[in-house]
């Protein structure tokens, strides 16, 4: 296509970071430099020489014990029978914990282990030089190494330096890092609280984004204004930050659209070494050099540019102070669903995980590159080979964390149907209990039974309707699972019911609506309650499902369907009141059914399942928060539905 900027040379990760990381080494001078600061200050900095004692500490011998200062040799010849007595003021002086030893005296005698009479104290048994007494040094040796080069400072650094004498050190000036925003449709984020933006103006987000990360990697970041979509506009930005930043990142612009001019620019002002790496998100990740500093060009959607900042920034900001890369955390775990993937790319894919008994259990969250969400609930991230088309249903894959193991370990794996009160429990039962989170993946109600028939969920959201029996949730699962050991507890009952636009303007009333020409409408996942539910109506009513426009798109949760209808993806989808009320949109109901929490009867006394039902049971300000949500009933809530001991 004319006109149509292409990737010069589509690189793999590796080459990409090979080409990066050697061409940075080859023209930076690597650590950067120093300078002095005070010790107080140096909290988290790098030192850029070893950091030696002036003088030792304690500097003089003190008492470690309230007691008698004595000299040791005075002391050799006392017994239970026959106690040494020694004048006080004269051969035993008062000291107290801390207090220099006086001139002469090599030893102290704790309070307790004395007998004071008149003017003189007894001694019933000998002490050695030193006892109880700090001796110069004990702690600190003049000379001695504090710490070393290339080191992190901690705060209990910050005070074995002190303690010793010095007050002021050298370290690794912090690298400057220059983030310029791109585009002509970015607004600032303050400018919101004026008036709301309008499409198809964008919050500037990404900026702030960049800018912790940059400070918690120990580098200083530097946000300029945001430069619009015009050649002219880049490169001044660009220069200007070249004057003061060690690395300038440029925020958007990196792809290959008709406004994306980073890749002209820095060839024009520079070099380019990178443009395009088979990743995803990440793809449009452009490197290169003006002035001999690097100047990268990272993707605007806000998944993409933190996934660039950790595989390609971080490195240079580590490289400039003189530290290691970082390693991180890795587990096994085992895959909850399927997923696939394209060929060619390396995929990054954030997941949740969870301990459930002995195994570790992997969910994949949302892959869109703007969803920024999945990477604030994410636990971690796993890769897909470009080679690999995905992995299946069960299959054992390294999982990279984000939070620590503890942290994993303390997690409630809950894998099944939606409900926007799992939101409000989490909340709740981090509130509650803060060492203990919450891992929600929504796969429909089957899906969570399946999981827990595996022993891959420690709970499942379920909302199936028999249409035989007329129950919930109890027909399943006892032709599911007629030998596990299970406690179904019920959470709320809600609405469901068709979600259209404000003003209903498509006029929808029924389902036999859905089959109009002009009515687009939005599913839910097959497996689902919501999906069974339609189609008991659909059958009820004699209406196929293949004429119906959008019966084959499916959302994974009630917001995702709200979300559709608010922007026009669709007419109207099946879902529940309180996601039709928190996008603002029309309503109307069509059945109240129970939704129940399942968990296996082995889990029912982990603390990590008594505290979520504690929340459950007992929390009455959860339990307004829920109904706060609208179309909720918990005239039911924490109860035991049904229960399954043989």
């Amino acid at each position: 296509m004319a006109g149509k900027k292409v990737f010069h040379e589509l690189l793999s990760l590796f080459e990409a970071k090979e080409r990066l990381f050697n061409k940075f080494k080859e023209k930076v001078s690597i650590p950067i430099e120093s300078e002095q600061i005070s010790v107080k200050n140096a909290l988290d900095r790098v030192t850029s020489e070893a950091v030696f004692a002036k003088f030792s500490s304690p500097y003089f011998h003190s008492s470690a014990m309230d007691g008698y200062a004595v000299r040791a040799k005075d002391t050799f010849s006392a017994t239970e029978r026959e106690p040494v007595r020694l004048k006080i003021g004269k051969d035993a002086h008062w000291i107290e914990t801390g207090d220099p030893l006086p001139d002469g005296f090599d030893a102290v005698i704790p309070i307790e282990e004395v007998n004071i009479k008149d003017s003189f104290i007894e001694i019933y048994s000998s002490v050695p030089p030193y006892n109880d007494v700090r001796p110069i040094g004990e702690d600190i040796v003049a000379t001695e190494l504090i710490i070393p080069e290339s080191h992190i400072v901690r705060p209990a650094d910050i005070g074995a330096m002190l303690a010793s004498g010095v007050t002021e050190i050298r370290v690794r000036r912090k690298p400057i890092v220059g983030i310029i925003p791109t585009g002509s449709e970015l607004v600032e984020a303050e400018e919101i609280n004026k008036k709301m933006p309008e499409p198809p103006e964008l919050i500037e987000y990404n900026s702030a984004v960049l800018s912790g990360l940059v400070f918690k990697a120990g580098a200083q970041p530097r946000v300029y204004s945001i430069a619009k979509d015009e050649e002219k506009s880049i490169k001044e930005a660009i220069l200007k930050a070249l004057e003061d930043c060690d690395i300038v990142l440029l925020n958007a612009g990196s792809g290959y659209g008709k406004e994306d001019f980073t890749y002209k620019v820095l060839s024009e002002l520079g070099e380019v070494i990178v443009n395009g790496v088979s990743i995803k998100p990440g793809k449009p990740f452009i490197a290169g050099f003006i002035y001999n500093k690097p100047v990268l060009g990272i993707p605007g959607y806000p998944v993409s540019a933190f996934l660039c900042y950790e595989l390609f920034i971080k490195p240079l900001i580590e490289f400039y102070l003189g530290i290691s890369i970082t390693k991180e955390n890795k587990i096994k775990a085992i895959l909850s669903r399927q997923i696939a993937s394209s060929m060619g790319v390396d995929e990054f894919v954030r997941v949740k995980v969870g301990r459930v008994g002995e195994k570790y259990i992997v969910t994949p969250m949302g892959r869109g590159a703007g969803l920024l969400m999945s990477v604030v609930r994410a636990d971690g991230y796993i890769v897909i080979p470009k080679g690999s088309e995905g992995f299946s249903q069960g299959t054992e894959l390294t999982v990279h964390l984000w939070r620590s193991k503890e942290e994993i370990d303390n997690t409630v794996v809950c894998i099944g149907s939606h409900d926007n009160t799992l939101d409000v429990l989490y909340n709740f039962l981090r509130k509650r209990y803060p060492n203990v989170t919450l891992s929600s993946a929504h796969v429909g109600s089957m899906g969570g039974l399946v999981a827990i028939k595996k022993g891959e969920a420690h709970m499942a959201g379920t909302h199936l309707l028999d249409e035989v029996t007329g129950q919930y949730n109890v027909p399943f699962i006892e032709r599911l699972m007629p030998d596990k050991k299970l406690v179904l507890i019920n959470l709320v009952y809600r609405i469901q019911g068709f979600i259209v636009r404000k003003g209903n303007p498509k006029n929808i009333k029924d389902f036999e609506d859905l089959v109009r020409e002009d009515v687009i409408f939005i599913n839910r996942q097959a497996g689902s309650g919501t999906r069974l539910l339609l189609d008991k109506h659909l059958k009820e009513f004699g209406i196929s499902p293949s004429s119906i426009k959008g019966y084959d798109k499916d959302e994974y949760t009630h917001m995702g369907v709200a979300s559709a209808v608010l922007s026009g993806r669709a007419d109207v989808g099946l879902g529940i009141l309180s996601s039709a009320q928190a996008l603002g949109l029309d309503f109307i109901p069509v059945a109240e059914e129970r939704y129940d929490i399942l968990i296996p009867e082995e889990f029912i006394e982990l603390p990590i399942i008594q505290a979520l039902l504690s929340v459950i049971k007992d929390d009455e300000e959860f339990r307004q928060a829920v109904i706060r949500l609208g179309g909720y009933d918990i005239r039911d809530m924490g109860k035991v539905i049904y229960r399954k001991t043989n």
